[in-house]
């Protein structure tokens, strides 16, 4: 019976014996799932961290990126970039030019020399800040972009986004007429300030261009250049000389065609410098008041065929309805510069290939 009470004491120390051992390794076992479970949390925390250091940081290069694209387009046009960017990046360096058709404006202000003279730098760059912001509404409203300023002159691109010729070339009407309103809104804020009113020339061209880059390797700028660059630049010029606030040559109101309803009328045939085609040249009359556009308008019949004749050297006719034109408006500076022009010609020994056009220097 002792051997038997034995076996069992042995048997029970047996399980004992056992049963630590298994609780032991459990318990091992347990540990070792816990460290298992904490270098895994571990890991993904990093690999979590990680991905938010590089989201932020990929989210930080956007917006510098973001932010040095709008700094950027301060300097250089926005519709400039994207029309750049439609090219191959490795021509996008020095030299890079690429051909388009647009409408080409150039806006300057009357007298600026003078102006400029009466005033202290630090009142003229206030003065000059003032009237760009103003005059930047029109323009981006009609779908054009500033090109760049030039002293006191805007040079601006009508480039209709997937739009036609003739929508070029309706913004850019557009767009002159109200610069002609927020001139007007500009000139009331400085009257009220007992400031002097200003007054700007505008002129209008339509036709190809290049715009490319210029410069040198470490140095570039962009520009639009070509003969209707100047051509825009040249009509401007002549806003004083015809005493017209909005000068446009026959081109642009070929473009428009009859959709657009503006009221012009024939200023002159000329030959602008730098150029030995000549060109027909339009005075814009919407902006002004019906009494003075119904004057204007009144005499447009004869101040045409008055240029008619001087075109095939009919001088006696030719000043003969210039006259007939002043006489139905007396004021109008137009009639006489005509009758001007032909006393001066009239007189010159002419070759037989002359065209009639005015050679303006």
């Amino acid at each position: 019976m002792e051997w038997i009470v034995g076996i069992f004491c042995l048997f029970f120390l047996y399980c004992v014996f056992i049963t630590v051992l298994l609780v032991k390794r459990s318990r091992r076992y347990a540990r070792r799932v816990k460290q298992f479970e904490a270098r895994h949390r571990s890991f993904n925390e990093n690999i979590l961290n990680s991905q938010n250091e590089s989201e932020s940081r990929f989210q930080a290069a956007a917006d510098e990126a973001l932010r040095l694209t709008r700094t950027f387009q301060k300097f250089v046009p926005k519709q400039f970039v994207e029309h750049m960017a439609t090219a191959n990046v490795d021509d996008l360096g020095l030299g890079y030019a690429s051909e388009n058709e647009v409408a080409i404006m150039f806006c300057d202000i009357r007298g600026f020399t003078g102006f400029s003279e009466r005033i202290t730098p630090h009142e003229l760059m206030n003065f000059l800040n003032s009237y760009f912001t103003r005059m930047n509404d029109p323009i981006h409203q009609n779908r054009g972009f500033i090109d760049k300023f030039m002293g006191d002159a805007i040079m601006a691109l009508f480039d209709h986004p997937g739009g036609s010729a003739q929508q070029k070339a309706i913004d850019a009407i557009n767009a002159a007429l109200d610069l002609r309103k927020a001139l007007n809104i500009y000139n009331g804020h400085r009257k009220n300030s007992n400031y002097t009113a200003v007054n700007i020339g505008i002129g209008i061209h339509f036709g190809p261009v290049i715009m490319g880059t210029v410069g040198s390797e470490d140095r570039m700028d962009t520009t639009v250049i070509g003969d209707s660059v100047n051509i825009a630049s040249r009509l401007e010029a002549l806003t004083t000389k015809y005493e017209a606030d909005i000068v446009v040559s026959a081109q642009v109101l070929q473009t428009i065609g009859d959709s657009c309803e503006i009221n012009t009328r024939l200023l002159d045939w000329v030959k602008v410098k730098g150029r030995q085609a000549p060109i027909e040249i339009y005075e814009v009359l919407s902006h002004l008041p019906q009494d003075e556009q119904s004057l204007k308008l009144a005499v447009q019949a004869k101040i045409a065929a008055g240029l008619a004749c001087r075109i095939n050297q009919e001088w006696d006719e030719a000043i003969a309805f210039f006259n007939a034109a002043l006489e139905i408006n007396p004021d109008d500076s137009l009639a006489h510069h005509h009758i001007d022009v032909c006393s001066i010609y009239r007189n010159l020994e002419l070759s037989d290939d002359w065209d009639g056009a005015l050679v303006l220097q």
